[in-house]
């Protein structure tokens, strides 16, 4: 549904985005992710026609924004960062503005708003003037506003921003909910959040994409060794040297002793899943294993090894 082919927008020769290509396909939600001035905002406005690109084209549900940006424009429900409200409008006026403006008739619209209202969970204010709302409601009017006409592609640009725990959770819940029949392309600083809700992650820096796969799969890229965080119970035995001696241990060190329990990282060849043979290890030393767990990456390293290391790190993924 979204086809981005070799996307670019340069800035006094600078270029903001350099040659960005990929593809979401219907029922998907995808993760637009990189670092302030990465080109993430810059991309999306391309995408959605409210900037022109200096060369490459965007194809919106196989539509070519440049050649019939209305039609291609038809198939979308945006949310910029900052959505542009009428403070002096009533939250329900508002949305049966933007579905008229979309092309929606009359029953269209008795169905549309009602809907909306309660996805959003704003319907509590639906005859409240937008201006004394909080952030967080005005930011759940902005989404409602993106998806009042039923779009297949919704463009989600920091949506949460301003909404307390309780609000982001809903709101996560309510997109991956629009996952199952649209396609979803969410742009987001918060990284639990894009792991939560999405299939796949983009990652973006300095105007180039450096990765696109699922959270599973860069995190198994990323991976030099697999990592096992150990607690067992304390006693006299000098336990690190015993798990030392494991085929494929390459490293077990203490990381913290109290008077009742013994803590170590342990690190393993890749390749090796050691889980079951400490297991047996404990069971025959007789040593108390109180947890065993491996050690993953998260979203956040996997951004931070992606956006900040050396060329060969990103080459691993690309």
């Amino acid at each position: 549904m979204i086809d981005v082919r070799a996307l670019t927008k340069v800035y006094v020769d600078k270029p903001a985005v350099d040659a960005v290509s990929f593809f979401v396909k219907e029922g998907e939600v995808v993760g637009f992710l990189g670092p302030n001035g990465a080109g993430k905002s810059t991309t999306l406005r391309m995408m959605t026609g409210f900037l022109p690109p200096t060369s490459g084209e965007v194809l919106i549900g196989g539509v070519p924004m440049h050649r019939d940006p209305l039609k291609a424009k038809r198939l979308i429900g945006y949310m910029p960062e900052n959505a542009a409200l009428y403070p002096e409008m009533r939250v329900a006026e508002y949305l049966r503005f933007r579905a008229m403006l979309a092309g929606g008739g009359r029953a269209e619209l008795r169905k549309a708003v009602p809907q909306v209202l309660e996805e959003c969970f704003i319907g509590d204010v639906a005859e409240t003037v937008i201006g004394s709302l909080s952030k967080g409601y005005r930011q759940r009017v902005a989404l409602a506003g993106a998806l009042v006409h039923r779009p297949k592609v919704i463009i989600l640009d920091e949506p949460t921003i301003g909404m307390d725990p309780a609000q982001i959770v809903k709101i996560r819940e309510l997109i991956r909910g629009l996952g199952r029949e649209r396609t979803v392309l969410l742009s987001t600083h918060i990284l639990p959040e894009a792991e939560a809700v999405s299939d796949r992650v983009l990652v973006i820096d300095h105007g180039r994409i450096l990765a696109q796969d699922s959270p599973a799969n860069l995190r198994a890229a990323l991976k030099g060794r697999n990592t096992y965080l150990v607690t067992l119970k304390a006693g006299p035995k000098a336990v690190a040297e015993t798990f030392a001696g494991v085929p494929g241990m390459l490293q077990a060190a203490e990381t913290r002793r109290t008077e009742s329990e013994v803590s170590l990282r342990l690190e393993a060849e890749k390749e090796r899943d050691l889980r079951e043979p400490l297991f047996t290890l404990c069971v025959r030393e007789g040593l108390t294993l109180l947890e065993l767990r491996e050690d993953t990456l998260s979203m956040e390293d996997i951004f931070l090894r992606l956006t900040t290391e050396d060329e060969t790190t990103k080459e691993a993924v690309a």
